[in-house]
């Protein structure tokens, strides 16, 4: 096979970066040996970083996103049970029967509109929380 200079060229990047296969690294290290100013011109490009590379992470950055995304997700499922708890209680509704059949039909909040609607207005912050960290789980992709 025939390699030519714009196939090193080509491999350069993938040399420097580290992420060469054994065999590649072997097939430009050889080539840049017979080539000086090409191996001139990667000692140069070695010394500088790679145009769009990032800087590695810190190695506890990903058990620290991986803490705080089990705590987002165990708040979220409070907030949603805690939601379904008071709006449960919120929309209670009794029921009368007489004579085998349902006379009246009326939600409790009608009789009693302070506990209930505090109930319904707390049971909304919830849902509000929920949406609002599931948004947030979402636009990262979870």
């Amino acid at each position: 096979m025939n390699v030519t200079r714009e196939v090193i060229l080509d491999l350069l990047p993938l040399y420097l970066s580290g992420e060469a296969s054994p065999a590649t690294r072997a097939l430009v290290e050889e080539w840049l040996a017979q080539d000086p100013e090409l191996a001139r011109r990667a000692r140069e490009a070695a010394r500088e970083p790679l145009p769009g590379a990032a800087a590695a992470p810190p190695p506890e950055l990903e058990l620290r996103a991986l803490r705080r995304t089990r705590r987002l997700i165990g708040v979220q499922k409070w907030l949603f049970g805690l939601g379904i708890a008071l709006t449960a209680i919120g929309l209670a509704t009794r029921v009368e029967f007489s004579g085998g059949r349902v006379v009246l039909v009326r939600p409790l909040v009608l009789d009693d509109p302070v506990p209930f609607g505090i109930c319904l207005a707390i049971a909304l912050a919830f849902w509000a929380g929920y949406a609002a960290i599931r948004r947030r789980l979402r636009s990262s992709g979870l």
